[in-house]
């Protein structure tokens, strides 16, 4: 007998695609491949989505994807300033980073208007010196506006008078009762302006008058001595040759870094020659000119370039935390007049200091 095939619901013969659910088969469309490793029908090469393109295959490794392109990496910012230690050639000639005879000429003014006061009429030299007072005072609240910050200007430079007026009539007294009076006028001052920032600018405001007022009453100071016009002459000088020296060993000789972070071009070898020079200028000045000895005069070279390289170091890594060059634009070749400042207000404490130790008090 023969087997009757088995039927479906319509009553005809049940083909195999009829088990599986899906459509009749296509008699010209050839039959699946099976793979022999698990019965199932094999892919083939490429499958077509409903879009048409391409797919590998279930079994095939995705294509690898390159790398994703990585940005730039990011170049450390130019050196914010450049110093008398500075060692790379600049546009203007210099390889400390000025335009050297414009710097020259400024410089040369500017030792001939303080000689000129110091030889005329002692007390004169406090008319240059406080013009100079107020206006760093002025350039360094003005550069900390670029970090948001509010130092009260007004009651900084009125205190700056005082401090140096009252320094000049009542001596350490005065400059102690001005200073005290000039922080509290600050703090008192900035209570206006309400309590957001208010730490943060009253803190600047103190950092200021220490640094700025403070430091150059110490010049007011040794200015008050009969010999006062001479010891003023050995502090600035000394503070000259430290610049003039470590910039001549820093261009001939200068290879080893000093602070790569805080000034890159600095050098040990400026660094030499600025105490190398201060020394001999220490030498004719406190060992000849005041009546001390030749020893003191090394000592106080040695520690005038000292200071003078650690305040310009100070102010170079405030400049570069503000992100600018220079604190002005007053003086041409130099920048502004406290990017001068900056050697002599440490140097005119320490100065004042030794003097008092080695040739009294006057």
């Amino acid at each position: 007998m023969l087997e009757e095939k088995p039927k479906n619901r319509l009553g005809t013969p049940r083909t195999p695609s009829d088990s599986t659910g899906g459509a009749p088969s296509d008699p010209a469309r050839p039959a699946p491949v099976l793979d022999p490793a698990n019965g199932r029908p094999a892919h083939p090469p490429s499958i077509h989505n409903r879009r048409g393109s391409a797919q590998p295959p279930a079994d095939q490794p995705p294509a690898e994807q390159p790398p994703a392109e990585q940005p730039p990496a990011e170049q450390p910012p130019p050196p914010a300033e450049a110093s008398h230690l500075d060692t790379q050639l600049a546009p203007g000639g210099s390889r400390a980073g000025r335009n050297l005879p414009i710097a020259i000429a400024v410089g040369v003014g500017l030792a001939a208007a303080v000689i000129a006061s110091l030889v005329v009429y002692r007390p004169a030299f406090l008319a240059i010196l406080l013009p100079a007072v107020l206006i760093s005072v002025w350039e360094f609240a003005r550069a900390l506006r670029s970090a948001r910050v509010r130092p009260p200007l007004v009651p900084l430079l009125l205190g700056s008078v005082a401090m140096v007026s009252l320094t000049w009539l009542s001596g350490p007294g005065g400059l102690a009762v001005s200073t005290m009076l000039t922080v509290l006028a600050g703090l008192v001052w900035r209570l206006s302006d309400g309590p957001v920032g208010y730490f943060r600018d009253a803190s600047t405001a103190v950092l200021i008058t220490v640094y700025v007022p403070l430091l150059a009453c110490f010049a007011v100071l040794m200015l008050r001595p009969d010999d006062g016009a001479t010891r003023i002459v050995a502090f600035i000088l000394t503070v000259v040759c430290s610049d003039v020296g470590g910039y001549v060993a820093g261009v001939l000789f200068g290879k080893h870094p000093l602070s790569p972070t805080v000034s890159p071009k600095k050098s040990w070898e400026g660094l030499a020659g600025s105490v190398l020079a201060c020394m001999i200028a220490g030498i004719l000045m406190v060992g000849m000119a005041l009546g001390g000895t030749w020893w003191q005069g090394i000592v106080f070279g040695a520690a005038i370039a000292a200071t003078a390289t650690l305040g310009d170091l100070g102010e170079s890594i405030v400049k570069r935390d503000l992100g600018i060059k220079d604190m002005g634009t007053l003086l041409p070749g130099h920048g502004g007049l406290m990017d001068r400042m900056d050697s002599l207000l440490p140097s005119a404490a320490v100065a004042y200091l030794l003097l008092t130790a080695f040739v009294g008090a006057g």
